[in-house]
C-alpha cells in the first residue's frame, strides 16, 4: 500500500507519455530527416502545433514522473514505464480509428504479466533521499562515456538497425540518469526549499539529461526501423534505472529463488515488446519513410 501513490503517479506519467509520443512522432515525421545530429530538426518541430501538443503532454508526464520518483523507490516508478510501448499503442489505435490486430493484443498482455510478475517476485524496498557525490561522479562519467561513444558509432552508420539501436540506447541512458537525477531534485526542494532547488547542481544535470533524451530520442524515430531503437528504449530505461537504484539509492530486491520468476517475467516483456514494435500500426505510427524501407538494412 505505501508504494500505492508512485505507482498511481507513473501510470499517469506513462500515459501521459503515450499520448505526447504519438502526437510528436506523427510530428517527426513530416519535417525533413538528416544523416546526421540537425539542430534544425528542433526548430523545424517548434512550427507544429501537433508537436508544441505533444510536449505539454511530455510536461505532465514529466511533473507526474517528478512526484512518483520522490515518493518512491526507482526499482518500482521506473519498471512501470515498459507499459508507455502498449499505452502508445492503445491511444494510436484511437486517434487513427484503427484496430490493434491480435497479436499486438498478445503483446500486450505479456508486457502487462510480465511486469507485474517480475515486480512482484522482485519487491522492490527502499527510498533512500540523498546520494553522496562521491556516487555520483563516476554514475555520470561513465554514462556520459557511453552515450558518446554510441552516438559516434550511430553516426559512423547508414541509416537502419544498428544506427537506430545505438541512438536508442544513448536515448534509454539519458532518460535513466533524468529519473535518478529528477529524485534527488525533488527530494532537496521537498526537503530544503525552492532556493536549494534552483541552486542545486542535481536541478540542471536533469534538465541536461532530459533535454539530451528528447534531442536523441527525435533522431532515433528517424535512424531506422522501430524493432530496433523502440526495444532498446523501453528495456534499456527500465533496465538502467534499476540499476541506479541500486546502486546510487541502495534499493533492494529480493533474489535466491526469487530471481526465477523475476527473469520469467523480464523474458515475457521482452518479448511482448518486440513483438509490439513489429506490429503494422507501430511502424505507420513512429516509423519514418527512410527507415520503413530500410528494415533490412543492418
Amino acid at each position: 500500500m505505501h508504494n500505492l501513490l508512485p505507482v498511481a503517479f507513473a501510470l499517469a506519467s506513462a500515459l501521459s507519455n503515450a499520448f505526447g509520443t504519438v502526437l510528436q512522432r506523427s510530428a517527426a515525421l513530416a519535417v525533413p530527416s538528416s544523416s546526421g545530429l540537425r539542430a534544425g530538426l528542433m526548430l523545424d518541430l517548434l512550427r507544429r502545433p501537433v508537436w508544441l501538443a505533444g510536449i505539454a503532454a511530455v510536461i505532465t508526464a514529466g511533473v507526474c514522473q517528478a512526484v512518483a520518483v520522490a515518493t518512491g523507490p526507482l526499482t518500482v516508478v521506473q519498471p512501470l514505464f515498459v507499459l508507455e510501448l502498449p499505452l502508445t499503442l492503445i491511444v494510436a489505435s484511437f486517434l487513427l480509428h484503427t484496430r490493434m490486430p491480435r497479436r499486438g493484443w498478445v503483446g500486450v498482455a505479456c508486457v502487462v504479466v510480465g511486469l507485474g510478475v517480475a515486480l512482484a517476485a522482485a519487491a522492490p524496498t527502499g527510498n533512500r533521499t540523498h546520494v553522496p557525490l562521491d556516487r555520483w561522479i563516476p554514475t555520470l562519467a561513465v554514462g556520459a562515456g557511453a552515450v558518446a561513444v554510441l552516438v559516434g558509432t550511430a553516426l559512423k552508420r547508414p541509416v537502419g538497425r544498428t544506427r537506430a539501436a545505438c541512438l536508442g540506447t544513448a536515448t534509454a541512458i539519458c532518460y535513466a540518469l533524468t529519473a535518478a537525477l529528477m529524485k534527488a531534485a525533488v527530494h532537496i526542494l521537498d526537503d530544503y526549499g525552492v532556493a536549494a532547488f534552483f541552486t542545486s547542481w542535481q536541478t540542471y544535470a536533469f534538465a541536461v539529461t532530459g533535454g539530451s533524451a528528447l534531442f536523441l530520442l527525435e533522431h532515433a524515430m528517424q535512424a531506422g526501423p522501430l524493432v530496433a531503437s523502440q526495444p532498446a528504449i523501453t528495456l534499456g530505461d527500465a533496465s538502467l534505472s534499476m540499476v541506479l537504484g541500486l546502486v546510487l539509492y541502495e534499493e533492494h530486491i529480493r533474489t535466491g529463488w526469487w530471481l526465477v520468476p523475476q527473469l520469467l517475467g523480464v523474458a515475457l516483456i521482452v518479448s511482448g515488446v518486440f513483438a509490439l514494435s513489429r506490429i503494422p500500426l507501430t511502424r505507420s505510427v513512429v516509423a519514418a519513410d527512410g527507415a520503413r524501407g530500410s528494415e533490412n538494412v543492418p
